[in-house]
């Protein structure tokens, strides 16, 4: 009634084992005011739910970046929500091993790397279409949506924020890597090249507009 987003602030395990359908995702423990900041307008109406016992520090960092339109908390949390009945929702997930599997039989299979541009550029895997969760909004029409997207960022934080807002939206025919590109790159059987330095890669463009 009061257009609410429901925030779910607890960690990725918890939220893709279940949440409330519709929530996004950013949890308490990572990044938090950053993409708190990057994605939700500061007049957006909140409902929230925390892990027990970390409502209030939610709340207050909250209030600290500008964001006071809080109308409350899930009172018990998911347990109270699950305990209720109530319709919840999941983010299916798979090991770097399983999405090694799945690309040997499917060599165009649709991975989507939602590390920031720097990061892919410096390494990364062939197959894979490089979308940044900073990026989703403004380049959301360009989704790869014709078939199961396999999204992964560096560790597993940004991809769960990613997965949840694109769920929120009604895309739910993806899966999330576990571990991210750091389970990956030491997985085997999975390609990536060779590792760049961003600063070496910065002095080869500027470089190259030298010259250009």
């Amino acid at each position: 009634e009061m257009d609410a987003l429901v925030l779910d602030t607890r960690t990725a395990d918890a939220f893709a084992a279940a949440h409330i359908p519709g929530s996004i995702f950013i949890g308490i423990d990572g990044q938090f005011a950053p993409w708190v900041g990057a994605l939700i307008p500061t007049d957006q109406t909140l409902m929230l739910v925390c892990a027990s016992g970390r409502e209030n520090e939610v709340i207050t960092r909250l209030s600290r970046v500008g964001y006071d339109r809080v109308l409350g908390f899930l009172e018990g949390g998911m347990d109270a929500w699950t305990a209720a009945s109530l319709e919840t929702d999941r983010v299916h997930r798979i090991t770097a091993a399983e999405l090694s599997d799945r690309l040997h039989q499917n060599p165009a299979l649709n991975i989507v790397d939602a590390r920031k541009e720097g990061e892919w550029t410096a390494q990364n895997l062939a197959q894979a279409k490089n979308i940044a969760l900073d990026d989703l909004n403004a380049r959301f029409t360009e989704l790869p949506t014709q078939s199961t997207m396999h999204i992964h960022c560096a560790g597993g934080y940004r991809s769960m924020i990613f997965a949840s807002i694109l769920k929120s939206r009604g895309i739910h025919d993806l899966v999330d890597v576990i571990g991210g590109f750091g389970a990956i790159k030491d997985t085997p059987g999975l390609e990536t090249g060779a590792y760049v330095c961003p600063s070496t890669l910065k002095r080869g463009t500027a470089a190259a507009e030298g010259r250009g």
